[in-house]
């Protein structure tokens, strides 16, 4: 039995501890967001956050989250309740076949929390693992600056509201 927090819930998974992520939360949780691509952790379709971080969960073993925090796509936000990232990308309209898009996300999520305020070298690199074959990397920047930006804003709109600048 495997033991983890999924999208902020305690779950348990009585499955083989060498079996990939992937396919636990798709097969067991029924949680399909996350797409299967390569299956060698290299295009990021099937990227998750594990504590945070964007982690490519086609090669991962179950065994290795034991005790940690899983957030797939679904774990983001909700469709009355969009994440930041997931509203910029539809304002950006952003996806066009959509399959690479809950990677491109789970990935854009986890720099913007890492690094608020990311310059276009830090968004190429954190975002170049992620492939995304009908080619909207332009306004996946675009959608990925806008949140920062608005972050940005709402964190002066804070320090103003406080006396400060």
């Amino acid at each position: 039995m495997i033991s983890f927090v999924l999208n902020g819930e305690p779950v348990e998974a009585d499955v083989q501890p060498e079996t990939p992520l992937l396919w636990v939360i798709r097969d067991y949780f029924k949680l399909t967001g996350s797409k299967f691509g390569c299956g060698m952790g290299l295009c990021g379709v099937c990227s998750m956050q594990l504590d945070g971080v964007s982690t490519r969960t086609c090669i991962l073993p179950v065994a290795a989250v034991e005790g940690r925090h899983v957030t797939t796509i679904e774990g983001l936000g909700s469709a009355g309740n969009l994440h930041p990232v997931q509203k910029a990308w539809v304002d950006n309209n952003v996806p066009q076949c959509g399959y690479c898009q809950s990677g491109q996300i789970i990935s854009a999520s986890s720099l913007l929390d890492r690094n608020p305020e990311p310059s276009d070298e830090q968004i190429d690199a954190a975002m170049s693992g992620n492939l995304c074959r009908c080619g909207t990397y332009p306004r996946i920047k675009r959608a990925i600056k806008q949140v920062a930006e608005s972050k940005a804003a709402a964190q002066h709109y804070d320090a103003s509201a406080e006396g400060g600048s």
